[in-house]
This record gives C-alpha cells, sequence and structure tokens, in this order.
C-alpha cells in the first residue's frame, strides 16, 4: 500500500513540484546574494519527493 501511495504522489504532484523547486534553486543560485535562498529552496525539493 505505501509503494502504490509513493507512485501516487509522484505521479499526480510531488515530482512536478521537486522539479520546480530545483529549476528555482538553480535560477537563484546565479546571484551571489541568492546562494543561502537556493540552498534552502533545494531542500525543499528534496523534501517534495518524500510522501
Amino acid at each position: 500500500m505505501h509503494i502504490i501511495g509513493n507512485l501516487l504522489w509522484w505521479l499526480f504532484g510531488g515530482l512536478e513540484a521537486a522539479i520546480g523547486y530545483f529549476t528555482g534553486s538553480l535560477a537563484l543560485a546565479c546571484t551571489i546574494i541568492g546562494i543561502p535562498f537556493a540552498i534552502q529552496t533545494f531542500k525543499i525539493g528534496l523534501l517534495c519527493l518524500w510522501p
């Protein structure tokens, strides 16, 4: 049952949210001021992959 729930989470939004946070993190990392925010945004993206 856990595997089905994990797959549903990834298919219906978890993977899309993680990709969005990762691309936002890359955009923030382009500036010196945005690097601390980029690190935290990357961590949020990793948490999106955990259902």
